[in-house]
């Protein structure tokens, strides 16, 4: 769940190659989000995720919204939030009650982000 799209090509650039082959699957706003992990409107055929990539800032809906929305509904794969800073809004996510499975910093180095992906297969 991004929309940038300059983060989404360097995500599926870090995933793709070598011992990785994932399907990588993008919704762009908190809405889509919340649809797609439940299988809803436009995306009822939708499989589910092995790790879902978080991106806080998100339209309509943002990270946080899209955590609280998944928490009620019963997550259904590890979440790994994305986030711009440890500034502002970011901070927000400790006072939201719910579990993460982990938290990266953008800008994502490589080796590290495929780690982290891998700890959840």
């Amino acid at each position: 769940m991004e929309d940038n799209p300059g983060d989404i090509r360097l995500a599926e650039e870090m995933l793709t190659g070598g011992d990785l082959d994932p399907t990588i699957h993008v919704v762009t706003d908190g809405s889509d989000a919340i649809d797609f992990l439940t299988r809803s409107d436009e995306y009822t055929d939708a499989p589910r995720p092995d790790v879902i990539l978080l991106d806080l800032h998100l339209p309509r809906m943002d990270g946080e919204e899209v955590l609280i929305e998944l928490d009620e509904k019963a997550r259904c794969a590890p979440v790994i939030v994305l986030s711009g800073s440890q500034q502002g809004a970011d901070l927000k996510l400790d006072d939201v009650e719910v579990e993460v499975d982990a938290r990266v910093e953008k800008p994502l180095e490589a080796e590290t982000f495929k780690h982290l992906v891998r700890s959840f297969e």
